[in-house]
């Protein structure tokens, strides 16, 4: 007899379990809406990643610097712009997602420029955190190490005792091999007879 009882208990408490779980899953066509309209919310207001518009810059508005004298002396140029001309070296992820000078990897891209100090091999300066946003860097994908570049910029942080800069316009100014890039571009064409 106990047994049954206790088995009838337990029918009882599995049915009424299931009917609360399924009376929270079913909705009231105004409770749909509402979350729709939720949704349709969130997805409006979602802020979208910053796009490069290729600022007008006036370039007396930089001041004309060597890369060391910016490593050697950061807190000088913290909040001013700058232009500096280098040798760029590769492309990079080097300080991204740091928080105390917080650029987002999804957003940015950072690169690299060579020593000035060093012309026997190849030491890349990085002290100091130079940072493209990815859309306008699309436009330098052809940059190779050895190119020479003019990079006009603005020291945002002085993070790790490091110059962090956000480039607002990058010029190459000599590529390294003008001769393999003339071999490419007439391997693109077509001969003409």
């Amino acid at each position: 007899m106990k047994n049954k009882i206790i088995l009838v208990l337990m029918a009882a408490v599995l049915l009424l379990g299931s009917s609360f779980a399924l009376a929270d899953k079913t909705q009231t066509p105004a409770e749909k809406t509402k979350q729709e309209l939720k949704v349709v919310e969130n997805a409006a207001t979602k802020p979208e990643k910053p796009k490069f518009v290729e600022k007008k810059i006036n370039p007396a508005d930089y001041t004309a610097v060597k890369s060391l004298d910016v490593v050697a002396n950061p807190g000088q140029y913290v909040g001013k712009n700058i232009k500096m001309d280098a040798t760029f070296d590769k492309f990079s992820t080097l300080g991204l997602d740091y928080t105390p000078a917080y650029r987002k990897a999804e957003e940015f891209i950072s690169f690299l420029i060579k020593r000035d100090d060093v012309t026997d091999h190849t030491i890349p300066l990085s002290e100091m955190k130079i940072f493209l946003l990815r859309d306008y860097a699309e436009k330098f994908i052809d940059l190779e190490s050895g190119d020479k570049i003019t990079i006009y910029g603005h020291v945002f942080s002085t993070a790790l005792g490091d110059p962090w800069v956000d480039v607002d316009k990058l010029i190459i100014t000599d590529k390294k091999n003008k001769t393999a890039d003339k071999t490419k571009s007439q391997a693109k064409e077509p001969e003409k007879q």
